[in-house]
């Protein structure tokens, strides 16, 4: 596995996960699906929740025997809410996924914006 991180500056787009998910495979290997599982979902909360095109900072990097993900964007009010979709909800699902893939999870306010962020088990 290659140790070297990830840090990109993109907008928040639906079309740039793909590319971020290949990013991580590449930089990540084998722990790589859970980390793109994360990557997905805090953009993708981006995208729905701040809205598309919104600047935001991606950086992936090994914190000891973890990755940790972190996605900071400028909105400082609209922090994630972890929800329990019932089984004909449409949408709903996703922080309840990374809350289960995660080791631990949170929100950092920042000046200018907030910082997402999840650490996953970095063992491959």
């Amino acid at each position: 596995m290659n140790d070297a991180g990830l840090e990109v500056d993109l907008l928040a787009l639906s079309k740039a996960v793909p590319e971020l998910r290949r990013a991580v495979r590449e930089r990540f290997g084998d722990v790589g699906g859970e980390v793109q599982l994360c990557v997905t979902e805090l953009v993708g909360n981006v995208v729905r929740h701040v809205g598309e095109g919104t600047p935001v900072s991606v950086r992936v990097a090994r914190a000891g025997a973890c990755i940790r993900v972190e996605v900071a964007d400028p909105a400082p009010c609209a922090w994630p809410v972890l929800l329990y979709a019932e089984g004909d909800d449409e949408s709903g699902r996703g922080l309840a996924l990374l809350d289960a893939v995660a080791l631990r999870w949170g929100v950092v306010q920042g000046e200018s914006g907030k910082t997402v962020w999840c650490e996953v088990g970095g063992e491959g």
